[in-house]
């Protein structure tokens, strides 16, 4: 006896829409996966609890714990600039991969994949326009491109704020985001640390004021040159923030370190950092540091 609904290759089991698709011919386009995100939902880093998206955007990709969640580039120019509009200054341009270096992947390579991943040449953005009303330069470190690494186009970028600010007469706001020197530039990237602190006089030459905020995470190269150089630090709640991580202190000195040792609240109470902001109140605290220190005079109009 023949099993009429077995599929033969004359007659191929339906499977396409299934039962729903039988009784509702229009359900699946509606439903499709194509229609639904797969980064809809994320998790909380602290509690685990799955979050709606819009709603973490929304809340300025703050969750509902208190986490400050990395966020790119263009994120933090739109929060940090007077109703999200400002102009984007380009970064210049430096040698790629002096040293044809190779740690198991050519570092071209890397910098390839970096850039499409990102969207962006490298690390560093910068853009000009008013934080509450004061006119102000403003450079990002972004710490998705290759964990915001200082190499020659970091440094280079955060020369090229200094200079736009002093030429604009303008404040330069530096928020920073880093795991430290790239390495596959090797001294050439540990020399961007001088480079940055003499742009920083230069500043300071101009009279101009250079505010500094802290995120998550600010370590190595970078917390040892212009990260602690501002004229004020301000810090993101709960950032990561020193030379060398909590393990390997750890590790070196056998000892266990002292509870939130590192993080933006500890370093306050230690007078490292002058006062922790949450990212919603960040452009307006911004706002009234930079017209205070700028005596008022570069308003909008």
């Amino acid at each position: 006896m023949v099993d009429k609904n077995k599929p033969t290759p004359d007659k191929p089991q339906e499977r396409r829409g299934g039962w729903l698709s039988r009784f509702a011919p229009g359900v699946r386009k509606i439903v499709s996966r194509r229609d639904t995100p797969d980064n809809l939902w994320v998790k909380d880093p602290d509690s685990g609890e799955m979050l709606y998206r819009p709603d973490l955007e929304t809340a300025l990709w703050v969750t509902p714990s208190g986490r400050h969640m990395r966020i790119n580039a263009p994120q933090r120019l739109g929060y940090t600039f007077d109703g999200s509009a400002y102009e984007p200054i380009d970064t210049p341009d430096v040698p790629e991969d002096p040293l044809k270096f190779s740690d198991g992947k050519p570092y071209r390579e890397r910098l390839a994949q970096a850039r499409k991943a990102a969207g962006r040449k490298d690390t560093m953005a910068i853009g000009y326009g008013h934080v509450g009303g004061t006119a102000a330069v403003v450079i990002v470190q972004d710490f998705s491109f290759m964990g915001g690494s200082l190499g020659m186009a970091a440094g280079e970028a955060f020369v090229k704020a200094a200079r736009e600010a002093i030429a604009r007469g303008v404040p330069l706001v530096c928020f920073t985001a880093a795991g430290g020197a790239r390495m596959q530039e090797g001294a050439l990237s540990l020399m961007q640390m001088a480079r940055t602190t003499l742009a920083i006089q230069e500043l300071k030459r101009a009279q101009l004021p250079y505010v500094v905020v802290l995120t998550d995470p600010t370590t190595g190269g970078v917390t040892a040159s212009y990260a602690m150089l501002g004229d004020i630090h301000l810090a993101e709640p709960g950032a990561l923030i020193g030379f060398a991580g909590p393990r390997v202190i750890e590790t070196t000195i056998r000892e266990k370190l002292p509870p939130g040792f590192q993080r933006a609240e500890y370093l306050q109470e230690k007078g490292m950092v002058d006062r922790v902001v949450s990212r919603a109140d960040l452009p307006a605290t911004l706002g009234t540091l930079l017209s205070i220190l700028m005596g008022g005079i570069r308003r909008a109009a």
